[in-house]
This record gives C-alpha cells, sequence and structure tokens, in this order.
C-alpha cells in the first residue's frame, strides 16, 4: 500500500507564557552559542519534556520531540497516551492548525479534521451553510456538496436546526455535524480527535461504525485519538503511545494498548484524593456538570466485605434537572480489564443551588484479591440504550482488596473468577 501521511522528525516547541516562542534576543543568542561557539542550544538545554507529573522550572516545553512515522492508505490508527503526550498536538500539526518547530509532514490527498468542538465552523452561519462552507475548503464544488448534503444532515440528526446558526446548537449537536460533515465529504485522511466522547454513547457507535465503512469501503486513511480503548481497540488496526511528547510504542493496536495499560496502571500507587479533576478528564468533554473533587472514604487496603465509599463534590454549568452517577472499576493486577460498573438511579438536583457534596457507596462489590482503579462518570439516559454524558473522569482512585473476613489471601487463582461471593445464604437440612 502507498503511504498516505509520513512525519519525518516533527518537534514542536512552546514558551510558556507567550504566544510567541521567539524573540530577537533568544534567536541572536541560539546563533551565537550553536554557531559561532559550536555548543549546545542554552534554551534546549534547559528545555523539559511535557510532564504534568512534575513541575519544571524552564520556560521551553516540548509537546513533541523527533516524531518519525508513516501510515499507510487505508490505514486506521490509533493514538494513544496520557493527557499531555502530545496527542492532540501532532493532529494539528498534521491538520495544519500549528506548524511544526522542526521536521517536515507529507501527505497525499485531503485531510478532514474534527479536533474540538466547532472545529471549522462559523458560529454565525446555519448548518447548512457550514456544510458547503467546509466542502468548499476540501476543494468540491457545489454539485457534489448537493448530493451529499441529505446524507449528511440524516446522519448528523440535526435536520430541525439545519437551517439555524451553530452558534444555537448544543455541543453534542455541533459535534455530530461536524463529524458527519467530516466524514461524508470524502477526504482521503480523515482525522478525529476525542471529541467523540462529547456525543451520546448511540452517536459513538454510529461514528465507529462510519469511519470502519471509510477505512474498509473506501479505502481512506483514519487517524484516531481516544481515552476508550475499547474504541480504540474495536475501530483502529495499529497504534502508537505517546508519551513526553515521544513515540513509546508503535505496531499492532492490541500491543500497543496492552503495553500502555501495563506500564500505566503498574505505576499506579494509594490515590485517595483528587483536588484538580482537569488532569484525568480527556478533551470534548461538555462539562454541564462537573466534578470538582473526588475523595476514597474508606481504606486503600480494604476486606472483601467493606463497602467501597466516596465523596465527590459536583457543579452544575447548564440547566441541567437530574443526573446520573456510574462508576467504573478496572483491574490494575490483571492488565487493566474492566470488571464492574455500578450505577445510581436519577438523581434530582434541587433548583436553588448548583453545587452539590455527593456520597457513592457500593455495599456489595464481590471483588477478591487484586488492585483497583475507578474511573467516574456523570450522565443521563438508559443503561441498555443510550446515556448521555456530561464528564468523565479516567483512571482516579484506587484501592486493593488483601482480606477475605480479615484474613490476608495467601493466593487468588485466575480460574477462579474475579468475583468472591461471601455472602452467601447456605441451608442444612
Amino acid at each position: 500500500m502507498p503511504t498516505a501521511i509520513e512525519f519525518n522528525n516533527i518537534s514542536k516547541e512552546y514558551r510558556l507564557g507567550l504566544v510567541s516562542t521567539r524573540t530577537l534576543s533568544h534567536d541572536i543568542n541560539r546563533w551565537w552559542k550553536t554557531k559561532i561557539l559550536r555548543k549546545e542550544d542554552p534554551y534546549l538545554k534547559i528545555g523539559e519534556v511535557n510532564d504534568r507529573a512534575h513541575k519544571g522550572e524552564s520556560e521551553y516545553v516540548w509537546a513533541l520531540k523527533d516524531i518519525n512515522l508513516k501510515v499507510e492508505q487505508g490505514e486506521v490508527l490509533g493514538i494513544i497516551g496520557k493527557n499531555g503526550a502530545g496527542k492532540s498536538t501532532l493532529l494539528k500539526i498534521l491538520s495544519r492548525v500549528t506548524s511544526p518547530t522542526t521536521g517536515t509532514i507529507r501527505a497525499r490527498g485531503r485531510i478532514a479534521s474534527l479536533l474540538e468542538v466547532g472545529t471549522g465552523f462559523h458560529p454565525e452561519m446555519t448548518g447548512r451553510e457550514n456544510i458547503y462552507m467546509n466542502g468548499a475548503i476540501l476543494g468540491m464544488t457545489k454539485k457534489e456538496i448537493d448530493r451529499k448534503l441529505d446524507e449528511i444532515v440524516d446522519f448528523s440528526g440535526v435536520e430541525r436546526y439545519i437551517d439555524t446558526p451553530v452558534k444555537r446548537y448544543s455541543s453534542g449537536m455541533t459535534v455530530r455535524l461536524g463529524f458527519a460533515i467530516a466524514a461524508h465529504l470524502e477526504p482521503e485522511i480523515l482525522v478525529v480527535d476525542e471529541v467523540l466522547a462529547v456525543g451520546d454513547a448511540e452517536f459513538q457507535k454510529k461514528a465507529i461504525g462510519k469511519m470502519q465503512d471509510v477505512s474498509k469501503g473506501d479505502g481512506r486513511t483514519v487517524l484516531f485519538v481516544s481515552h476508550n480503548m475499547e474504541s480504540i481497540q474495536n475501530l483502529c488496526t495499529s497504534g502508537i503511545l505517546l508519551g513526553n511528547g515521544s513515540i513509546v510504542k508503535s505496531g499492532r493496536i492490541e500491543e500497543v494498548v496492552d503495553y500502555y495499560i501495563s506500564g500505566n496502571l503498574a505505576s499506579v500507587e494509594d490515590v485517595g484524593l483528587i483536588n484538580d479533576t482537569s488532569k484525568y478528564r480527556p478533551k470534548g468533554t461538555t462539562k454541564e456538570v462537573e466534578f470538582l473533587y473526588l475523595e476514597r472514604v474508606s481504606k486503600y487496603q480494604i476486606d472483601v466485605n467493606d463497602p467501597l465509599i466516596f465523596r465527590m463534590k459536583l457543579k452544575r454549568n447548564a440547566k441541567i434537572k437530574k443526573i446520573q452517577l456510574l462508576a467504573l472499576i478496572d483491574d490494575i493486577s490483571n492488565g487493566g480489564n474492566r470488571v464492574g460498573l455500578s450505577f445510581s438511579d436519577e438523581l434530582i438536583l434541587p433548583e436553588h443551588k448548583n453545587e452539590f457534596d455527593v456520597e457513592f457507596t457500593i455495599a456489595h462489590h464481590h471483588l477478591t484479591k487484586n488492585r483497583y482503579i475507578m474511573d467516574f462518570w456523570i450522565g443521563i439516559g438508559d443503561v441498555t440504550s443510550s446515556i448521555k454524558y456530561y464528564d468523565m473522569l479516567y483512571d482516579t482512585l484506587t484501592f486493593e482488596i488483601s482480606t477475605c473476613n480479615g484474613k490476608f489471601f495467601n493466593e487468588w487463582h485466575s480460574y477462579w473468577g474475579q468475583n468472591c461471593y461471601s455472602s452467601v445464604n447456605v441451608t442444612l437440612k
């Protein structure tokens, strides 16, 4: 297969706190040290990687460093990594939203991108007008767009509002229309950032199916960024893991995801309080109701029979009347496999205030010996069909099941399963 995209030594450097990374004094100093004195670049020497776990002192930061990558035509490439790893920067450079500090990119064909809510839209123009504008940008004629119009509108589900200015659309409507435009206007390369998290579960499934059709049926290239490993593995054939601006691993998507999960979770320790939830939130969540902080009330090490108790503060930022809370449990000791889901009944939010303290208790979890990590979501809907999500936090609080009836486990064999039903009624007759 011919190469669709080629990244050659791509690096991107930002100067913190300023719009531009370049000043005359810095350029002269760099030129003097590197060209005349033949020394290391004084700014790159103190430059630091984009690592949110450590606070650096440098005013420079590398968002990307020496990215070399080839993507074949028809390939569906998944790009994963923690927040701040450089995923969005890589896509922005490919989409020509920003330019690299060093390196070049070669791409064959037209590129359609869905990077953030509202990307490529003029807020004062209607949905219909934005469809024609985006098609024109991609080099399509009016007749070509006319043939695709009904299909785009039908897929997006915004028929009723297609002649309404986009500024009046909700975040979910904007994303649905944006994806429909990007996927149906026949670009050779489709670039989708994690913005699909804004859509409801039904639309996410629909979008994944469309991207599969685009790649397999039409032979187009897809680059997809997501924190949802299930979506990544369902859609993508290959993947790269970014860490601190560099490619940590590349290859088959299953291998890359396994490597990411095992490495990411192996270092997880006791996390019982999170005051800054932004570090755990994927880009694109609407935050119509958001988490302000999370706390694990129960101890880090607990017994099989102990309840799991969490406290959290929520903030309402829109006219939302009711919500549901979801807690998802992943097994750190078993490669990050999801082992449980607990969701609340509908909670009616009081009208007289916008911040709420919540206690979330899982009384009977039936988990066995292992270490676990929690995801927390806010949404509303039917878990069996479709849920609209307002906020999501990934890989947050941790805990460990270490004892059974007060006695430490010696060993738990995998063939016993992942649940331990200790509260069992047995009648002897």
